[in-house]
């Protein structure tokens, strides 16, 4: 059972400025879920209407050259047989597509189709225009700053996991 008082004294104790240590976190996944969620509803409106945030993880994870089922679950962070199951779904929508692997005969690559490459271009334009909006609700200022701050307080090589599908429960 949670003690309401004790996690106060823990809230009240540890802030100079008053601000509860836990939003931080909250805030900034909200704003990642803003981003996230506009990005699809402008991508369903463009085209892309089945693709979801892990499938965009994991477009992300097979890249312009390609790679193994177990090299995108690798990279996400999450079983081959996990990862199968999303390219599966990708191939299925036009998205992915499975090839042999030229320089060996015993793998299997998966590739981005003409389809899955436009959806990782149009996601960059869109995402453009997200952080145009930010820059306009922010100020550029504001924002370069607030990208500034995020750059320094990540730990170099940790911003760009690709495992955050898994990581918040599942690809």
């Amino acid at each position: 059972m949670v003690d309401d008082k004790k996690v106060n004294q823990v809230v009240e104790s540890g802030k100079g400025d008053g601000t509860p240590g836990y939003e931080l976190p909250l805030l900034l996944f909200a704003g990642f879920r803003t981003l996230i969620d506009r990005l699809h509803a402008e991508l369903a409106l463009r085209g892309h209407p089945d693709v979801r945030p892990a499938y965009g993880f994991a477009l992300q994870a097979i890249g312009a050259g390609g790679a193994t089922a177990s090299e995108v679950g690798r990279r996400l962070g999450v079983s081959k047989q996990a990862a199968g199951k999303t390219v599966d779904r990708l191939v299925t929508l036009g998205y992915a597509e499975r090839a042999d692997d030229p320089t060996d005969a015993r793998r299997k690559l998966v590739r981005l189709t003409p389809r899955g490459l436009d959806c990782l271009a149009l996601s960059a334009a869109v995402f453009e225009e997200l952080r145009s909006e930010w820059a306009t609700a922010l100020g550029t200022q504001r924002l370069h700053d607030l990208e500034d701050a995020l750059r320094t307080a990540v730990p170099a090589g940790t911003a760009f996991r690709l495992d955050a599908a898994s990581w918040l429960g599942g690809a």
